[in-house]
Order: C-alpha cells, then sequence, then structure tokens
C-alpha cells in the first residue's frame, strides 16, 4: 500500500489549498469559509518525484456528540490512525490557538511521524506565528504558502525523509536526496545548452528559436560522485510581454521549478547588458528563499571580460542587495570553456546556504558588532541587543532580541545582516532576520530582512 500522508489542523488554515498543490489539480474546494471540507478527500500526490497517497481532512469545531462537527472530528481521527505521517498545517499570519494545540495533543498522541507545516507564510506579518509554532513541541515547522506554491521545496526535503525515492532505493529515514538545480533565464539565454555541455550529450533540444523548451525537464546526473537534478526550464519574460496561453504555462511551469530547487543557476547573455527582466528573476528566486549563482553565457564573444565582470558585479550590488556577494560564473555553454568552474559555485554556495551557525559564536560576534557601533538610543533612551539565535537554515534564519524592536531602526538591522553575511560567509545566499522583544516579555514587532 502507498506511504499515506494526512493534512490536518482547524478549519480555514489552507489544508484544501495544499491538498489540490500536492495533487495537482482541483479535487477539493477552497473558499473562506470555514468547515468547507467535511468527508476525507484522498488522492495520488507527487512531490518533485516523491509518490504517496494524501488526505485532505476537515477542521475541528466543537459541538454535540451526535452534532456534524463531531462526525467530522471522528472522520479526522481515522485518517490519523490510518496515516502513515501527518501534516499539521497551521496559519502562520495568526499564529498558534488553542485548537492547533489539541490537534497537536492528537497527532503526538498516534505514536507515528508528524510534520509540522506554517501555511500562508507570504508576507512579513507571517514571521510572529511561524517561531511561534515551536512552542507546540513538534520540531521545525516547515514555512509554505500553498496558494502562491512557495516552500514546497522544503516541504518535500521534510517528507523525503520518511518517505525516501524507492526508484533509487533510498533509505527511508534520514535519507538526503539529489541536489536540486535549476537552470533558469530569460528564453534564448543558452539554458538547453549548458544543461547539455554538463551531462556532456545533447539531452536537450537547442536552437535559435526562442521558446524551444516549454516544459520544465528534469535530468539525474551525477557529478563528482554526488548526485544532481538538473531541471531546464522555459525562458521567463516580464508578465506584461507574456501573451499566449501556452507560454502563459512554460512560464508557470518554470516558476514551479524554481520553487522545488535548491539552489538557482541565473544565466544572462553575455552579450547584453543585464536587464530588469534578469534581476526580476533573480529576485524572484530570493523571495523564494533560494541560493543564487549567476551565470554569464556567451563569454568567448564578450571582448573585455574584466570590463563586462566589474559592470555587471555593480548592477548586482546595486539592485541585487539583498543577496550581496552573490556568486558570478563566466562561461561558454556553445564551447565549454569555463563550464568547469560552476558546480563547484553551486555546491559551495549550496553549502553557505545549508550552515548552521552555533549560538556562542554568534552572541560573541553580536557582542563585537554592538562593540563597534552601538544602536541608537531614541529620546536618550538605549536600545540593548540581547541575545541572537538561528532557529533553521535553507536559507539561514535568524531571531534577534532586543529590548525595544519597534525603535530598532532599519538602517541598523541592515548593517547587522550585512556584517553576519561577512563574518560567516553567507555571500549569495538569502538571510532572513527577525528582531524580536526580549523573553519574558511580549513579542509586539516583528521584522524579516534579506
Amino acid at each position: 500500500m502507498a506511504f499515506t500522508v494526512a493534512i490536518v489542523g482547524r478549519p480555514n488554515v489552507g489544508k484544501s489549498t495544499l491538498f489540490n498543490r500536492l495533487v495537482g489539480r482541483r479535487l477539493a474546494l477552497v473558499d473562506p469559509t470555514p468547515g468547507l471540507t467535511r468527508d476525507r478527500r484522498e488522492g495520488e500526490a507527487s512531490l518533485a518525484g516523491l509518490k504517496f497517497r494524501v488526505i485532505d481532512t476537515a477542521g475541528y469545531e466543537e459541538g454535540d456528540p451526535e452534532s456534524l462537527s463531531a462526525r467530522m472530528w471522528r472522520q479526522t481521527e481515522m485518517a490519523i490512525a490510518e496515516a502513515d505521517l501527518s501534516l499539521l498545517v497551521i496559519d502562520a499570519k495568526l499564529g498558534v490557538t488553542p485548537t492547533d494545540e489539541a490537534f497537536a495533543r492528537l497527532v503526538r498522541a498516534s505514536k507515528k511521524p508528524v510534520v509540522l507545516v506554517a501555511n500562508k507564510c507570504e508576507g512579513r506579518n507571517s514571521d510572529s506565528g511561524f517561531y511561534d509554532s515551536y512552542s507546540l513541541g513538534l520540531g521545525d515547522p516547515v514555512a509554505i504558502s500553498a496558494e502562491h506554491n512557495l516552500g514546497l521545496a522544503d516541504l518535500h526535503e521534510a517528507l523525503w525523509a520518511y518517505i525516501g525515492d524507492a526508484e533509487h532505493e533510498v533509505a527511508a529515514r534520514g535519507a538526503e536526496g539529489p541536489l536540486k538545480l535549476a537552470i533558469i533565464g530569460k528564453p534564448n539565454v543558452g539554458k538547453s545548452t549548458l544543461l547539455n555541455q554538463l551531462v556532456g550529450y545533447e539531452r536537450m533540444l537547442t536552437g535559435p528559436e526562442p521558446g524551444l523548451t516549454r516544459d520544465a525537464i528534469a535530468v539525474q546526473w551525477e557529478y563528482e560522485g554526488k548526485s544532481v537534478q538538473l531541471v531546464d526550464t522555459a525562458g521567463m519574460r516580464r508578465s506584461a510581454k507574456v501573451d499566449q496561453p501556452l507560454e502563459e504555462m512554460a512560464v508557470e511551469d518554470s516558476r514551479r521549478a524554481l520553487g522545488f530547487a535548491q539552489v538557482v543557476a541565473v544565466v544572462l547573455d553575455g552579450t547584453e547588458p543585464m536587464a530588469r527582466a534578469d534581476l526580476s528573476i533573480a529576485a524572484l528566486a530570493v523571495e523564494e528563499g533560494r541560493a543564487v549563482v549567476i551565470v554569464v553565457n556567451k563569454a568567448d564573444v564578450i571582448d573585455d571580460r574584466g570590463k563586462a565582470l566589474t559592470e555587471l558585479r555593480e548592477r548586482l550590488a546595486d539592485s541585487l542587495s539583498q543577496v550581496r556577494g552573490v556568486p558570478v560564473v563566466m562561461l561558454s555553454a556553445r564551447t565549454g570553456t569555463g563550464v568547469e568552474k560552476l558546480m563547484p559555485t553551486v555546491l559551495a554556495t549550496y553549502e553557505r546556504w545549508n550552515r548552521n551557525i552555533p549560538t556562542g559564536e554568534l552572541n560573541r560576534w553580536l557582542e563585537d558588532v554592538v562593540a563597534r557601533n552601538s544602536p541608537p538610543s531614541p529620546q536618550g533612551r538605549p536600545i540593548r541587543l540581547r541575545y541572537m539565535t538561528q532557529v533553521a537554515s535553507r536559507p539561514p534564519r535568524f531571531v534577534l532580541f532586543t529590548s525595544r524592536p519597534k525603535d530598532l531602526p532599519d538602517s541598523y538591522i541592515r548593517y547587522v545582516v550585512n556584517d553576519l553575511r561577512e563574518q560567516f560567509d553567507l555571500e549569495g545566499v538569502p538571510i532572513r532576520m527577525t528582531v524580536r522583544r526580549s523573553p519574558g516579555k511580549a513579542a509586539d514587532f516583528s521584522l524579516r530582512h534579506h
């Protein structure tokens, strides 16, 4: 029997939206009305190669033992009993509620694996609820937005440890899947040619015609003993220029591929200045939290590579400052010149994206940061930075505790983030920084910076 996953949680947290996303079609009705889902709904799910059976369940509402809400609750209990694993979904914008705590007790009592999913994490106002979810005692939450197709790569990683990859006989628990590298960029910049050069044969159709690649195509590959999943994608243009349904579908497929990636290689045409569309594509990868490598293709026909590289770095520093120091590789996909530099750069960036910094080391660094440049003192009252910890990686996420979060200026937070990036070699990866009131006081404010 297929591995079975039950999606559980209180009403209106996005369970059915996630269900539809996993099964790849709109099987479950989705509406803001609480309690819309009543019966269990089942489907065959596919998530970046993982295949499993998924069950959508009703939320919980109090009622008499024989009421409709009570019968819905029993259906949820049956789904948990039947499943091999539960996905407990909470609304990160609203934070943890007593009903969430009741669900946490229920899934813990099942003695089966549980993955905590913080949904609706597409905006800044979701950070407080995301970190509050640690109070449920179910381990690290997976931040997603089922509606906006964000964070599903992280959900894939969480499920991979339990489901594994039967096709490759990967162990069911604790196994690490292949490194997922998406190759993205505007049409006709050489993405498919680069993939062919990497794998050593004509795996993808190439040619001068724009839009030759329509689907996101995954290719399994091995680099120096490391399993890699290369994903070639359709060219992406600004939304205003996309007017054909087929191209719209292709671009949407590329966006999905980006969401499943761990590292994103943004390919540029080295014979042209970096355009706004190139920056938009790179910014999309950063917003998704992926590690980014900039690939300058057609370097064999660039007259002055040094000048071109300097101009590109200046443009990136101005327009993509949220991943300051993003690595750049100049190569020719057609001739193979410089292609050997790409994978070492990808692996180094992937390692930084996965990095965990010990709390003691972080706080010794924080003391030095404050000693060099103290926070301002609005109205003569000093702002004290008390403590800092890393709460997640992929990308690195940090929480900075301070006496007065509301009064800490954005400019000082940028100073902290930039020094953190430089001190701990986090160049080229997004950094998520949340500022919160010191423990023991109400956490009434949070702010995230990349």
